[in-house]
């Protein structure tokens, strides 16, 4: 029998571990996870946040817990990965959230930076992602990995924002993505990658200081920045079974600023 709509967003019973969850982007993803009824599992390197992060999703109703670890570590990427299984049960939908980036011109970028940065948002992702298939996803043959990209991996920087191992990061993303996907879609395995526009975010504070947010805001048809909604709709389409057909894909959740010739 054909499911309704709220059967097939519905995450009752399932699981999700979200890298980088304890704050902006990734914590907007957990709530929407947990609301539509998933057992929301957080993961960042600093223990006070995600304590803080864990405790405002209990007191949204969600089922919540926390694992400290660093997703530029391999060592600490395998043992949050066995943690995450062990106490799971096992692992539903991974969210690959946990990100760097760095600002300097090409010419006098520091090696040392772009490794910081290529090592997280690319190796982390990769790392993660081959633990839980192994660990859950593989055997069980199900499960949602969503990657966290960006509109900077779709070209250079208009804004003039010399950022070029988070641009190049987050292109491989995209298409670490792509070849995932094409891997592991006879697993039942949907890999799909969600790229972020201009957020109000940690991350984003510097560029919103510097060229202002009524600036940030011109640049998008929309006039708008994103806010504490705008991922949600996304993330669980991606991560629920109305999104069962949907893999290798990214979209862009940028007010159009993607859409722009140039843009």
């Amino acid at each position: 029998m054909t499911r309704t709509v709220q059967q097939l967003f519905d995450l009752s019973g399932k699981t999700a571990l979200v890298t980088g969850g304890s704050r902006g982007l990734g914590l907007q993803m957990a709530h929407a996870l947990g609301e539509a009824g998933a057992k929301i599992l957080l993961s960042s390197r600093k223990a006070k946040d995600l304590e803080e992060a864990a405790a405002e999703l209990k007191a949204a109703g969600i089922e919540a817990d926390w694992i400290a670890a660093d997703c530029s570590d391999e060592a600490d990427i395998t043992r949050m990965a066995k943690e995450a299984v062990q106490r799971l049960g096992h692992v539903d939908i991974l969210i690959n959230n946990a990100g760097a980036s760095w600002g300097a011109p090409a010419e006098d970028h520091p090696t040392a930076a772009w490794d910081k940065v290529m090592n997280l948002n690319v190796r982390g992702y990769f790392l993660l992602s081959q633990q839980i298939a192994r660990l859950s996803m593989l055997e069980r043959r199900s499960g949602r990995i969503i990657n966290l990209a960006s509109i900077a991996g779709l070209g250079g920087n208009p804004t003039g924002m010399k950022t070029i191992a988070y641009n190049t990061s987050k292109g491989a993303v995209i298409n670490f993505t792509r070849a995932l996907a094409g891997e592991w879609g006879e697993h039942g395995i949907t890999v799909n990658a969600i790229c972020p526009g201009f957020f109000k975010t940690k991350m984003a504070a510097v560029l919103i200081e510097t060229l202002g947010e009524d600036e940030m805001r011109s640049h998008a048809p929309l006039r708008r920045l994103g806010d504490d909604e705008d991922l949600k709709g996304l993330t669980l389409l991606y991560a629920s079974d109305a999104g069962k057909h949907i893999t290798g894909q990214w979209m862009a959740v940028d007010g159009g600023v993607s859409a722009l010739v140039g843009g």
